[in-house]
């Protein structure tokens, strides 16, 4: 029986997390050889340690945090006499890549999203700690027999999910040749198979560009139709592309009917996320080595007039720097807003 491949790269993940109690503040009053009745001197408890989420640019998938299952914080010290308050907690820091959102189970609502290196959000809050009763004291009650406790952390379970970051997203059915292209046009090493899904997570690349710039290239897995509802590797890979400025729509030669084929595509976007609409798009026929003069004019009458296009083969490299030079044109077009 063939093993299925391992994968490292991981894209979502839950955690329970519960932050740090606050620490009580202390009732006490000041009693030393000299003082038989000295005010009150109880310090303020120690806040509960924060769970904190950091970016880091040199992370790239969720893989180092596979089985950090609960994170729990410290609690904050309690305070002591000589107005000595309490330790505040250890804060708890966890590394992501940029693009990681954290979302509430419960609720689904999204919490914090990292999106430089070195930001930091605090996920889950410590408990404060409470006042010592020598805060307490007023003119007419000079001995406040009370003091605060701390208040308590916060509990629950996060899904920490990853959105990849490039610059062009690559869309297309399976089988359109998307992995040979990232191969021939970056450094990057994806497996390539004549099946269908044989690309089962985003691969990245960096393609390197004229005079040593370069941008990023993401080969994502194939959409088929109803993926918007949930066919094929359906939403959880459509989530990849939202953080794309450009798509880059790939249509194989020998399909059967390219207008039809871009229109899929382009529908699954619409139904996943209207939004989508509003990047730029390129499209790209591949395996386009087998086409001679006249087939490429018929499939360029069936193609969409706005968008532009450029015929390619991976294998032969035609038209790969024209494709190059495409999207670096429209990634740096200074008519976008």
């Amino acid at each position: 029986m063939q093993q299925m491949e391992k994968s490292n790269f991981v894209d979502q993940i839950k955690i329970f997390c519960r932050s740090g109690h606050g620490g009580a503040g202390s009732k006490h009053f000041m009693r030393n050889k000299l003082t038989a009745k000295g005010g009150p001197d109880g310090g303020d408890g120690g806040r509960g340690a924060h769970i904190i989420l950091k970016g880091n640019t040199q992370l790239w998938t969720l893989l180092h945090l596979r089985y950090y299952k609960n994170v729990l914080a410290e609690d904050g010290e309690n305070g002591s006499k000589n107005n000595s308050s309490g330790k505040t907690g250890k804060d708890i820091i966890i590394e992501v890549p940029l693009g990681t959102i954290a979302r509430n189970e419960e609720t689904g609502e999204i919490e914090a999203e990292i999106l430089e290196d070195g930001q930091e959000i605090i996920l889950v809050k410590g408990g404060r700690g409470g006042l010592g009763n020598s805060n307490f004291k007023t003119a007419t009650n000079q001995t406040p027999e009370y003091a605060q406790p701390g208040e308590p952390g916060s509990e629950g379970i996060k899904v920490l999910e990853l959105k990849v970051l490039a610059d062009v997203g690559l869309v297309g059915f399976p089988n359109a040749g998307k992995s040979t292209l990232l191969s021939s046009i970056t450094a990057a090493k994806p497996k390539i198979a004549d099946y269908a899904f044989t690309t089962l997570v985003p691969q990245l690349g960096m393609v390197e560009y004229r005079d040593g710039k370069s941008f990023c290239i993401a080969d994502l897995p194939g959409i088929i139709e109803g993926a918007a509802e949930g066919k094929g590797l359906g939403h959880r890979f459509l989530r990849h592309i939202e953080r794309n400025s450009i798509l880059l729509f790939l249509i194989p030669a020998d399909s059967k009917d390219h207008k039809e084929e871009f229109a899929i595509l382009h529908n699954e976007l619409e139904q996943y996320n209207p939004e989508m609409l509003q990047k730029d798009f390129v499209i790209a026929i591949s395996k386009s080595d087998m086409l001679d003069d006249e087939l490429k004019a018929a499939i360029e009458k069936e193609l969409p007039k706005k968008i532009p296009h450029v015929f390619i083969s991976s294998v032969t490299g035609q038209g790969l720097s024209e494709l190059k030079d495409l999207l670096w044109s429209t990634l740096n077009n200074p008519d976008k807003v």
